[in-house]
């Protein structure tokens, strides 16, 4: 069985560069939320902006990091705009420069030749914005990776271990706050991708400094920690 391992990361439109249009629908609710309330708003409308990364109608994928579950090697596909770097090789990672649409034709194609996927939160955050913004580049996935929830009801070819959702029993045990990858990580001595500093919600802020590298280098930590966390989950929690 051929596992891969992935992450994404994103980054968002400049609010203040889209349409009017498309302005007051993103804004309609919170004015109507906070009216009268000024403060309140301008506090909600900088969330939103700094939101819009996590919408794949608002947000495009910068990074696509990839590992094999048999072996520690792996790719980053990372986007690099008005740059031009050359292929390099780091701890048996290649990191490439493409543009989204290069990305993600690439993930597909290596994804065919997979048949177990693992990601941490990626059902819920990460195959939806790679599958919608495919599509908006008229890219068909080769794998569906939403067709069941349950591991057990999974195809063959196609099984989707989500950590996030296996670690928290589907839900059935978890508290707010505590089904992050740092906090996982944390609890079994696994270390965690921010321990460098860098989160996610850094991504945007080193992608307007034109830091590209930095933002794949920050995603071959995630999918290193996830790497180790499914080990772990597969040798001793795993029926």
């Amino acid at each position: 069985m051929a596992t891969l391992i992935f992450d994404i990361e994103t980054v968002g439109e400049d609010f203040d560069a889209l349409d009017e249009t498309t302005q007051d629908a993103l804004t309609r609710w919170l004015r109507k939320e906070h009216a009268g309330d000024d403060t309140g708003y301008a506090a909600a409308l900088e969330d939103l902006k700094q939101g819009l990364g996590f919408s794949p109608l608002t947000g495009e994928v910068v990074a696509i990091g990839m590992l094999e579950g048999e072996q520690d090697r792996g790719a980053v596909y990372y986007q690099a705009p008005g740059q031009k770097h050359e292929d390099i090789e780091r701890d048996s990672i290649i990191f490439k420069q493409m543009t989204e649409k290069e990305m993600l034709a690439h993930f597909w194609e290596v994804a065919a030749h997979c048949d177990e996927f693992v990601t941490f939160n990626g059902r819920g955050f990460d195959v939806p914005f790679l599958v919608l913004r495919s599509a908006i580049h008229g890219i068909r996935p080769s794998k569906d990776l939403l067709a069941n929830r349950y591991l057990g009801s999974q195809r063959y070819d196609a099984k989707h271990v989500d950590l996030q959702d296996q670690l928290s029993f589907y839900g059935a045990s978890w508290r707010q706050g505590s089904r992050s990858l740092h906090m996982y990580c944390r609890a079994f001595g696994i270390e965690s991708p921010k321990s460098g500093g860098v989160t996610g919600d850094d991504v945007a802020t080193l992608f307007r400094e034109k830091r590209f590298l930095d933002i794949a280098i920050y995603n071959v930590g995630d999918i290193r920690a996830t790497k180790a966390l499914y080990e772990k989950w597969r040798d001793f929690i795993r029926a």
